[in-house]
């Protein structure tokens, strides 16, 4: 028969046992929930890079071409949510023209571009190397291709955008601040009235000038007359519009600048994989419908999203 005291030692070492039992299972739930915090944005970007790349396949193998995506968006998708701003970078002059590379000279090539612009350098060696493509080369703007987006797109044989689709101004840029703006400091000013500096930055802004508009022209000259093409060129470059003027398909068409908008669907499902920044919750919310045969809705559940692409 036991005593007192021996039942007293065993109740309490169960009871040690049970508590350091739970703690064990408590520590590991821990690490698990820590380890799938942490890869679950990889996990989850995985799984969107394997979907993109399963359209731009399926999109290659429709068009019997080489597709390119040039997209520039802020995916939420990264360490800790934070989004990260991208632009026309030589990272991705390099890439394409790799792609270039890897492509039959007859091949035609598709570039699906999305993008605020960049850099001139970036942006001009893409273009060039379009522009030397013997194949047919052909630019989807879904949504915008600004500033070096929009010399990119000039590159290109056929440009296919969105009926609300814009491009943009290729005016450069010093810095912030608009090299047209710059340059007319002097009228406002006497030479002598103005600083060394602001005469240096005045100089470089003319150069700046005079060579994307002296690029431009010889670009253009691919697809245009000789006085077409100056013309053009003076237009876009000389900075008579801001620089995130939206340059519309009805405003490029009156400019001369030939213009399709049959855009394939595929484009669009390729867009959806690429959301825009958020802050955790829509700012748009709408029941994604699309019209079926004869006219008619075909609707689906109810659904609330930031821009996901389900058109009508």
């Amino acid at each position: 028969m036991m005593s007192p005291a021996a039942t007293s030692s065993s109740s309490s070492t169960a009871k040690t046992s049970w508590f350091e039992g739970v703690s064990n299972t408590s520590r590991i739930v821990f690490y698990l929930i820590l380890l799938v915090v942490f890869l679950s944005p990889a996990i989850q970007l995985y799984r969107i890079n394997a979907a993109r790349t399963h359209l731009l396949q399926r999109f290659q193998d429709e068009r019997k071409s080489r597709v390119i995506g040039l997209i520039h968006r802020q995916d939420t998708v990264g360490f800790l949510g934070i989004p990260v701003s991208s632009y026309i970078s030589i990272e991705d002059s390099e890439a394409v023209l790799r792609a270039i590379r890897l492509t039959r000279p007859e091949q035609p090539i598709d570039v699906i571009l999305h993008t605020p612009g960049g850099l001139v350098l970036a942006a001009e060696q893409i273009a060039t190397a379009l522009a030397a493509h013997k194949g047919k080369v052909t630019v989807f703007v879904p949504h915008y291709a600004m500033s070096g987006g929009t010399l990119i797109a000039l590159a290109a044989d056929q440009i296919v955008m969105d009926p609300n689709a814009v491009l943009g101004p290729v005016d450069p840029q010093l810095g912030q601040l608009p090299a047209a703006s710059i340059v007319k400091i002097l009228d406002y000013k006497k030479p002598e009235q103005a600083s060394d500096l602001s005469l240096i930055v005045i100089d470089i802004a003319k150069k700046a000038r005079a060579q994307v508009g002296g690029y431009l022209a010889d670009l253009l000259s691919k697809h245009y007359s000789k006085d077409k093409a100056q013309e053009l060129a003076s237009t876009l470059s000389e900075g008579r519009w801001t620089h995130d003027y939206p340059i519309t398909v009805q405003a490029a068409r009156s400019l001369g600048i030939s213009v399709s908008t049959d855009m394939p669907q595929t484009v669009y499902e390729l867009m959806d994989l690429y959301p825009q920044a958020g802050s955790g919750r829509p700012s748009v919310l709408y029941v994604p419908l699309r019209h079926g045969p004869g006219g008619t809705e075909e609707g689906t559940a109810p659904a609330e999203g930031r821009g996901t692409g389900e058109r009508r």
